[in-house]
């Protein structure tokens, strides 16, 4: 039984960086996934629109549709033809995740984004555009999606950076998602790279608390996070952090029954 403050949490991006599974790969651990005992706290399968070109033949024959989220890291330009695609493949479209183009502004980017049919993210931009564009999602059903980490230590935005692009999404009323680098449940220094990493329950507590946001991001102590997530309302917590993306659904499920939140027995 996964808690309601855990369900969907994990998109599965295994096919991206650090974890680069072969598609085919990954389509078969996805439905493993969700035939497993904790499928309720994995979301869609993550996919590059350009892999969709050659998903047809990796998906025939198949019972049920693939739930799937497409990135778009060419921005809106991409979409018609993302859609085109979803249409012809035996896949459920769950969400689309939009970068926003150098130079493209919020209006822009708003009219470049109607003729979705599903829930669509836009990756904000560490820039001036943040807050405005943040602020233009406000009441119009697009959510945002944050960027949490990389290759390099530069692509991590410190606890401030974060904090305050948390604040700006909970102040406006839009849901996000966030993205890379969160590899592990609680704040952490990777020993390999030496990367401050942000914690995926972490960003629980921080959305569910925006005025501490940045003293909760920087909390290292697993015992004292998961005390704390098990207080949440997940209903008032999840609205706003919706979801994020792992390379491993086995790391989050391992480290969440680690920490006592999940049964032991079943991670």
């Amino acid at each position: 039984m996964i808690p309601a403050v855990f369900a969907g949490l994990c998109d599965d991006a295994a096919v991206f960086p650090p974890g680069l599974a072969p598609l085919p790969d990954a389509i078969a651990a996805h439905d493993m996934y969700r035939k497993a005992w904790y499928t309720d706290l994995v979301g869609p399968l993550v996919l590059a629109a350009p892999s969709l070109g050659g998903l047809g033949e990796l998906l025939t024959p198949r019972e049920s549709p693939l739930p799937i989220a497409v990135t778009l890291p060419g921005g809106p330009a991409q979409l018609a033809g993302v859609l085109d695609n979803a249409k012809a493949l035996p896949v459920e479209l769950r969400a689309l995740e939009i970068a926003v183009p150098d130079g493209m502004g919020p209006d822009e980017v708003l009219e470049a984004v109607t003729a979705a049919t599903a829930p669509v993210y836009l990756e904000i931009p560490r820039d001036h555009r943040r807050f405005p564009l943040l602020r233009a999602l406000a009441g119009t059903g697009h959510r945002a999606k944050f960027r949490t980490g990389g290759v390099r230590a530069d692509l991590y935005p410190d606890e401030a950076e974060l904090a305050a692009a948390i604040r700006a999404a909970v102040d406006a009323g839009v849901p996000f998602k966030a993205t890379a680098g969160l590899h592990h449940a609680v704040r952490n220094t990777d020993p390999e790279t030496g990367f401050e990493q942000h914690g995926f329950l972490n960003l629980l507590l921080a959305a569910g608390d925006p005025a501490r946001a940045e003293e909760l991001l920087a909390e290292r102590d697993g015992d004292v996070v998961a005390a704390r997530v098990s207080e949440l309302d997940p209903g008032l917590v999840r609205a706003r952090f919706t979801s994020f993306g792992t390379c491993s659904v086995n790391d989050p499920l391992t480290e969440l029954a680690g920490l006592g939140l999940l049964p032991r027995g079943e991670a």
